[in-house]
């Protein structure tokens, strides 16, 4: 049996792949010492995700409630296991709450990283390992295109060479990426350098928004996990700046992790891709607003605050041509719409 180490392990992402690689005959240990609980509050708090795992995987699944910043922690787990796969999705994800503790943003996402790089160097150096990056690592170029104002969102011309999605081509510099973007960039070029340098197999998936209905939805981090909470407990929702028509595309945590899989059967070295939902999964704010209020039937309590969120993206649609031209069997499973049903149809 193959052996998987995922940080992250019981968040959205983490959690879909640990059930993802388990059907397909891999032990994982997963490490989550429930730091989104201490980011953003108790209604984050993944440790119902933690036992549900744990009681339906049994000795499949093995969890370490430990920090990815304790360097003889982590590698007391890289001494006694033998890992095939490395899936590093733990971080701080959020702008607004990086500016509260840069140190701790900074400390969780770039040293953490490079904690787990090191021990994959000296103890696993055959593995694969792939990094969760985000889409904020372009920092707020994207919002220097020539986008037009729409009826309910903000568009990009069908002539432009990024209307079908934004590529790797994209300058990381010359930006404000807020703290959290930063830290992110910092990771996301350790991880390259890592796989070009040593000559590793990794590679940094830079996400736009990653979705689903295990999502712990929260205010500062999770647009439609927490949007349809609010609106389903009649409850208000905030948006900032844009009108509430930034354009966002989602990807479904399974398509996500599918990808990962892809990854590991043909890996590469220091590769970067661009994954999102892209034309096929995209949506404006306030056309999932709306979407949702038809789907649950109920009226949102909407407040648009004209102050938007220092390093926000006006619009960002993912280009996922790069990785469909390395990965040409992987495909998507779920549209925009799909996402939304599956998240509406949940119960709070």
């Amino acid at each position: 049996m193959k052996e998987l180490l995922i940080t992250g392990s019981a968040g959205l992402i983490g959690s879909q792949a640990v059930e993802f690689f388990i059907e397909r005959d891999f032990r994982v240990i997963g490490i989550d010492n429930n730091m989104r609980a201490y980011f953003f509050g108790e209604e984050a708090s993944i440790v119902e995700n933690k036992k549900r795992l744990e009681k339906k995987f049994k000795d499949k699944y093995v969890h370490k409630s430990i920090d990815i910043r304790n360097k003889e922690n982590v590698e007391e787990i890289f001494k006694k296991y033998h890992f095939d796969l490395i899936l590093h999705a733990a971080a701080q994800p959020s702008h607004d709450w990086a500016a509260r503790e840069p140190f701790t943003d900074f400390e969780i996402n770039a040293n953490g990283t490079l904690n787990m790089l090191e021990n994959f160097r000296h103890y696993c150096p055959h593995a694969v390992f792939i990094f969760t990056s985000t889409n904020k690592v372009y920092g707020d170029i994207p919002n220097a295109l020539p986008l037009k104002e729409l009826e309910s969102r903000w568009e990009l011309s069908s002539e432009h060479p990024f209307y079908h999605g934004i590529t790797e081509r994209m300058s990381v510099d010359h930006s404000m990426h807020s703290l959290f973007g930063a830290s992110k960039v910092a990771a996301d070029i350790l991880v390259q350098e890592y796989g070009k340098y040593f000559g590793l197999k990794t590679a940094c998936f830079r996400g736009g928004c990653l979705t689903g209905p295990l999502h712990k939805g929260a205010e500062l981090h999770g647009f439609l996990a927490y949007l349809i909470k609010r609106i389903s407990l009649n409850k208000p929702y905030t948006i900032y700046g844009y009108k509430g028509k930034q354009v966002r595309d989602n990807i479904h945590s399974f398509d996500l992790v599918n990808a990962f899989w892809h990854f590991y059967k043909n890996p590469r070295h220091g590769e970067v891709y661009n994954m999102g939902g892209s034309r096929h999964s995209h949506i404006s704010m306030k056309e999932a607003v709306e979407y949702c209020e038809r789907a649950l039937k109920k009226k949102a309590k909407i407040i648009y605050s004209e102050q938007a969120r220092k390093g926000d993206h006006i619009w960002y649609i993912s280009s996922v041509e790069k990785f469909r031209s390395h990965y040409p069997d992987w495909n998507f499973t779920y549209n925009i719409y799909k996402i939304m049903d599956e998240i509406c149809a949940q119960k709070y």
